[in-house]
C-alpha cells in the first residue's frame, strides 16, 4: 500500500527541515491532538499512541542530508515505512511530503487506509510548526 501527503511548503530551509525530522523528540510537535502517548525510546526511536489505537514505534532507518529521512516501524509484525520528502525551493524555504509504504492483506489495508492517510496528512499539516 502506497499513500502519500499533500506537499506542504514550510518556510525553514531544507537542512532545517531535514535538522528537525532527524530529532526523535521533534515529532511531538507534530502529532495530531488525539495523541495518548508518545515516548522517545531511544536517539533512533519513538513510540506514540492515538486514542484507540495500539502503540507503534517508530525507528529512522535511513538519512539522505537535507532531502529524505525514512522512519520504519520498529517491530516486524506490521512492517511499513514513512518517508519525509524534503526539497529546497528557496534559501529559507523547502517543499515537504510524507509517503507511507506497507505491505498488508487486503482486509487490513482496507480497515488502515483512512486513519494512515489522516495521520500523514496531520504530519504533514503541522510541519508548519517547525521552529
Amino acid at each position: 500500500m502506497h499513500l502519500e501527503s499533500p506537499k506542504n511548503t514550510i518556510g525553514k530551509s531544507s537542512k532545517e527541515v531535514f535538522e528537525f525530522l532527524t530529532e526523535p523528540k521533534n515529532f511531538e510537535t507534530l502529532m495530531p491532538d488525539n495523541v495518548d502517548k508518545f515516548e522517545v525510546v531511544n536517539p533512533d526511536t519513538f513510540l506514540f499512541a492515538l486514542k484507540g489505537m495500539p502503540e507503534i514505534a517508530l525507528k529512522k532507518k535511513e538519512e539522505v542530508p537535507f532531502s529524505k529521512v525514512v522512519l520504519g516501524a520498529a517491530s516486524d509484525k506490521l512492517p511499513f515505512t514513512l518517508t519525509a520528502h524534503i526539497a529546497e525551493i528557496a534559501e529559507e524555504k523547502s517543499e515537504v511530503f510524507l509517503s507511507f509504504e506497507g505491505e498488508f492483506n487486503a482486509m487490513m489495508a482496507m480497515m488502515i487506509k483512512t486513519p494512515i492517510t489522516n495521520f500523514i496528512g496531520t504530519l504533514s499539516e503541522n510541519m508548519s510548526r517547525i521552529e
